[in-house]
């Protein structure tokens, strides 16, 4: 190809760039927000389990907003921003998943259940009213939870943050 050629090339290219990034709908990040949402308040998340962890509600909270900082351009403000989101830990709970011959449990599950809340407050038909997420991840029964928990939590906070931030920006 000649040079001429290679600059056609990348002038089509660089058009269809501007193109796609200039219609405010579609990112490279897989996000769909409209030009015209500019802002999002992010609740400080709050533990409504009957077994809670400490850690739990603040590593929701950050892994959120770090997020929504990395892969929008969305203002976060503390409060009535174009868009809301409020999460609630509904449930933190270890149950067996794997039972031996002896009737011993081989294997637990930690399951982490919350409960969504998400208001557009430009775009209504966008809303999420008190949809749940679920994360797990399975341990063997002779670790305690204890000496697991903090690995286990960063594991299903990701997914659950993942499935929050498709579910909301994403609408996958």
């Amino acid at each position: 190809m000649n040079r001429s050629g290679i600059l056609r090339l990348c002038f089509v290219l660089l058009s269809a760039l501007l193109l796609t990034d200039g219609c405010g709908i579609y990112s490279f990040s897989g996000t769909s927000i409209q030009a015209d949402v500019k802002t999002i308040c992010i609740e400080p998340v709050v533990n409504k389990a009957v077994k809670v962890n400490p850690a739990l509600a603040n590593m929701l909270t950050e892994s959120l907003n770090d997020k929504f900082r990395k892969l929008t351009k969305l203002e976060q403000v503390s409060d009535a921003g174009d868009l809301n989101l409020t999460v609630t830990v509904e449930s933190y709970e270890v149950r067996a998943t794997a039972v031996t011959a002896n009737e011993v449990a081989a294997m637990n599950r930690l399951t982490v259940t919350c409960k969504v809340v998400f208001t557009n407050v430009l775009h209504p038909e966008d809303n999420i009213d008190g949809k749940s997420f679920a994360g797990y991840e399975d341990y063997d029964s002779n670790n305690s939870l204890d000496m697991v928990e903090g690995q286990l939590c960063e594991t299903i906070v990701e997914k659950i943050v993942d499935d929050i931030f498709n579910a909301t920006v994403a609408q996958w």
